[in-house]
């Protein structure tokens, strides 16, 4: 009797607490809460790293702003992770369960933009965030914020630890943290991106990797005695017109990008130097490396026929993302709770100002919380290091608006956006969806385990290996 007794007891106790609906459950009314609260204090921060434009290892205004947040709310602030300056965790509690948020905060160069619905850059040639990650950071913060009071008082028992991740935009300095072992005693690790539209992210998005292409030559005048010089250029000519063949014959999930960063300095001498960044993307990772490979051979046949040397340099690449569906689905359950974000006349009309200037359809902002996509096996889109993390740890990923729907990424209207309310409003709603999702986590030992589970099957036996080279991060890097 007493054995069927403690059964139901213990019986109604999980269902009370594990099975609640998110507005039964008192922490997650508190989570809310506390965004909230802290809703002015995050916009003014976000607003400042908007305006300080800083980009891939010169966030130093950035993550001393994000660090003294941290440390304002009673976190334990640790700075220089991975041998990064701008590098930090800020964390709260102790034991497990441990989750980790990641926040982002560096932007990218020439976009520079005033919170008009026009092309007027703020800052003639300056960096602005045309990814919103003057919104990331700063919700991920929030976030954990609501997490940490929470155990302050005794409702949550475990460590909340706060990501601070420079550089996601060029260099990924996620994979030195990685390789620093900030990831090692985490449990899950709960991300989120500014985005169109509100969503649980369960896309893997692409692998990727970055290399340097150098071509070394003879200098000689270009008029005089060219026969006396060896192009560098010209080797850079015929490599870009082999990857360019070689489009045709890659599968349609690849992508092949390149930058010149130098062909010569005038036209009257024959250059001794070029330079090329070039990158390869594919959904598979190992896809990505044949051609990545391939590439490789291609500058050294360019090379050979200009008759000048080259140098190959790594600079990094990226995994690509392993969903975890389970932990997703507990994401969407509090989207659906939260509903989609409402919008002022005046927001909307912002929005199809924008995508006027921006040749979309005139649409506004799109507000809706559909369900749970089914993760495609070759999906469109780009690249992140979050990648990586997700292969050391089960990682969940959220989407939220920060912009009208059709805006094109990395570009100017998503700064314009990412500096007004309509951006304010997605950094508000993603606190708030991470802060509820997190406490799922805490208090579900079952789902702990079970996105752990999930995790392991999608990983099998392979042994993750951040695509870096030996070596302190490049943060005096030329390139």
């Amino acid at each position: 009797m007493r054995k069927t007794f403690l059964f139901l007891f213990m019986t109604f106790f999980c269902c009370s607490v594990f099975a609640q609906k998110p507005h039964e459950n008192v922490n997650k009314q508190a989570a809310i809460q506390s965004v909230q609260k802290q809703f002015k204090d995050l916009t003014s921060l976000s607003d400042k790293i908007w305006s300080y434009e800083e980009t891939a290892f010169n966030e130093v205004k950035s993550s001393k702003d994000l660090a003294a947040y941290a440390t304002s709310k009673g976190f334990t602030v640790v700075k220089g992770i991975g041998g990064i300056p701008t590098a930090f965790t800020a964390e709260y509690g102790s034991g497990k369960p441990v989750i980790g948020v990641l926040g982002e905060f560096d932007a990218l160069p020439g976009l520079s933009q005033k919170t008009v619905p026009h092309k007027a850059p703020l800052n003639e040639g300056g960096a602005g965030h045309g990814c919103g990650h003057n919104l990331f950071g700063v919700a991920s913060l929030g976030a954990a914020t609501a997490i940490k009071e929470l155990i302050e008082s005794g409702k949550l028992k475990g460590t909340i630890r706060f990501y601070g991740t420079p550089a996601e935009e060029k260099f990924f300095g996620k994979l030195w943290m990685i390789r620093s072992g900030a990831f090692e005693d985490v449990d899950v690790v709960m991300d989120w991106h500014p985005s169109g539209e509100t969503k649980a992210a369960v896309q893997k998005g692409l692998a990727l990797v970055d290399f340097m292409v150098e071509f070394y030559g003879q200098a000689a005048h270009a008029s005089g005695d060219p026969w006396n010089g060896r192009d560098a250029s010209d080797g850079l000519e015929l490599y870009t017109t082999g990857i360019n063949y070689y489009r045709e014959h890659v599968e349609p999930t690849v992508r092949i990008h390149y930058d010149i960063q130098n062909a010569g300095e005038v036209v009257n001498v024959v250059p001794d130097y070029s330079r090329i960044w070039t990158r390869v993307r594919d959904t598979r990772r190992d896809g990505m490396v044949k051609v990545w490979k391939q590439v490789e051979k291609i500058a050294e046949g360019a090379a050979m026929m200009a008759n000048v040397e080259y140098k190959i340099t790594l600079i990094s690449g990226v995994h690509e993302i392993l969903v975890n569906r389970t932990g997703s689905a507990k994401l969407q359950k509090n989207l659906e709770f939260l509903g989609p974000i409402t919008y002022t006349e005046k927001e909307q009309e912002f929005a199809k100002r924008i995508q006027t200037a921006t040749k979309k359809p005139e649409v506004g902002i799109e507000s809706i919380i559909a369900p749970m996509e089914e993760t495609l096996e070759h999906p469109r889109g780009g690249s992140t290091d979050v990648g990586d993390v997700s292969f050391v740890v089960p990682v969940v990923r959220l989407r939220a608006t920060t912009a009208p729907k059709g805006t094109p990424w990395h570009s100017w209207a998503v700064v314009a956006c990412g500096g007004m309310s309509i951006g304010h409003k997605g950094m508000e709603y993603a606190a708030k969806a991470m802060s509820m999702t997190m406490i799922d986590f805490f208090e579900d030992a079952q789902l702990r385990e079970d996105m752990k589970k999930e995790f392991k099957e999608k990983k099998g036996d392979y042994i993750y290996k951040p695509i870096i080279p030996d070596g302190p991060p490049p943060i005096n890097s030329t390139y």
